[in-house]
């Protein structure tokens, strides 16, 4: 009687994570997912199902993630952590400090999404991990490198996840890899690479508008073109702008490619018009403006915007007087020794 129960609840658990899984088919359902899981999770708490709502709560925090209410995740990730590591139950804490990596990197915290993954890692090593969730493991490591600008070791870590969502039949997540994959190159400024994994077998299975979109953007930095990168970013608003990460890397990119347009065509002048410069990148008098303030600002270029004038004025970049560190080496020596001094004068008194 006792083993027909304990089916019959097995059965109850397993139909109530299928009916939570056809939700993800149906678009725009985020807010109802978290309601159904929620009142899955009163459910399994009143009838002390503790496992059942380990793994709802577990859900529930991808779910908070997926709207970007990153308090709520991290709230119930901490009260998880609490107690599945007093249980010790190594295969969902590494699954819910991956999603802590995730909260925290998504927050703009790398130190603390490092530390996270770090201990997911270490809880991994000590029990059987699934191949899809070391594939998680290995996506979250490059994501992490690649913000630390090692853009090899974080390609490396793509091409794991990139098999392991492959073996695992996960399209949708091989192909976020792949474009990955691509963006380092493409950072690294590697455009013969671009194309060597355009005709790879992965990228011919998984072909798509996402992988155009990834060799538009090559081909315009290959090229230097900030008129052909924005054109590639326009016409692929969606594969480009709907991953957090790539849109992210790639603003920086644009960053970087338009100081260097910038200091091309203002490197012959030591006076020069804004028009001109904006003329001559094939961009917005203001915008240009702007990134030459910024610029100044971060001492990349050594001059003044006289806007009065609308011009740029480039100063000769001038040595480092010495005598001023001799000063400054001087006057903190001084201030040692009256602070001797002041320490025995002190303890004459006493």
């Amino acid at each position: 009687m006792r083993l027909r129960w304990s089916v019959w609840e097995n059965y109850i658990e397993i139909r109530i994570r299928q009916l939570l899984d056809l939700f993800h088919a149906i678009p725009e359902t985020t807010d109802t997912q978290i309601s159904v899981t929620k009142s899955c999770i009163e459910w399994a708490t009143s009838e002390r199902r503790g496992f059942l709502r380990q793994n709802l709560e577990t859900r529930l925090v991808a779910l908070y993630m997926v709207k970007q209410s990153y308090y709520d995740a991290l709230t119930l990730i901490n009260n998880l952590l609490k107690e599945l590591k007093r249980l010790d139950d190594k295969l969902v804490l590494v699954e819910v400090q991956l999603l802590e990596s995730r909260v925290y990197h998504a927050l703009g915290n790398v130190a603390k999404g490092r530390a996270a993954l770090t201990s997911a890692r270490t809880s991994a090593a000590s029990v059987y991990t699934p191949p899809l969730l070391q594939a998680g493991l290995d996506m979250q490591s490059g994501k992490l490198h690649a913000e630390d600008k090692d853009f090899n070791t974080a390609f490396s870590y793509f091409i794991e996840a990139l098999d392991g969502y492959h073996t695992q039949d996960e399209p949708e997540k091989a192909t976020a890899a792949l474009q990955y994959m691509l963006l380092c190159k493409i950072m690294l400024n590697l455009a013969d690479d671009v194309n060597q994994l355009m005709t790879s077998k992965q990228a011919l299975k998984y072909a798509g508008k996402n992988l155009e979109a990834m060799k538009a953007v090559a081909r315009a930095h290959s090229n230097r073109s900030l008129e052909e990168y924005e054109k590639a970013l326009g016409d692929y608003r969606h594969e480009l702008g709907s991953d957090p990460f790539i849109r992210n890397h790639l603003r920086r990119l644009y960053d970087a490619m338009l100081e260097q347009n910038l200091i091309k065509v203002i490197e012959p002048f030591s006076r020069v018009e804004i028009d001109h410069i904006a003329k001559m990148v094939g961009l917005d008098t203001q915008q240009v403006e702007r990134k030459l303030s910024q610029m100044i600002l971060d001492k990349v270029i050594i001059g003044v915007l006289d806007q009065g004038a609308g011009c740029l004025i480039i100063f000769d970049e001038t040595e480092r007087d010495e005598g001023y560190d001799a000063a400054l080496a001087t006057i903190e020596k001084l201030s040692s020794v009256v602070d001797v001094l002041y320490t025995n004068q002190a303890s004459m008194l006493e």
